[in-house]
């Protein structure tokens, strides 16, 4: 595996309303790369956003769905998630204030 640098690990938040529902209880859902760890999450969230204290990390893998076109058969990427749940005296996540 490629060394991967906190930058390459998320991808991007995911906006949905389950998500934005979520936020009320602190817990912040991501896109990450797929071969990344709760560890690397973890590391990643607390140096891209200052004064954030991450307490714990669910990760979610989703295999790609089966897609057709005529004859030909295919899948669509494999996708990771993870939803992560910060402390009680972090910091919020700045990017989500406007939503």
């Amino acid at each position: 595996m490629a060394d991967l640098k906190y930058y390459d690990i998320i991808l991007k938040p995911v906006i949905t309303e389950k998500s934005m529902d979520g936020m009320a209880d602190r817990k912040y859902t991501f896109l990450v790369h797929p071969k990344s760890t709760k560890v690397q999450i973890k590391d990643a969230i607390e140096k891209m956003f200052e004064g954030v204290k991450v307490e714990k990390v669910n990760t979610i893998n989703q295999s790609g769905k089966t897609k057709r076109r005529g004859l030909t058969v295919g899948k669509t990427v494999k996708t990771k998630k993870a939803i992560v749940k910060l402390t009680e005296d972090s910091k919020e996540i700045d990017f989500f204030e406007g939503m």
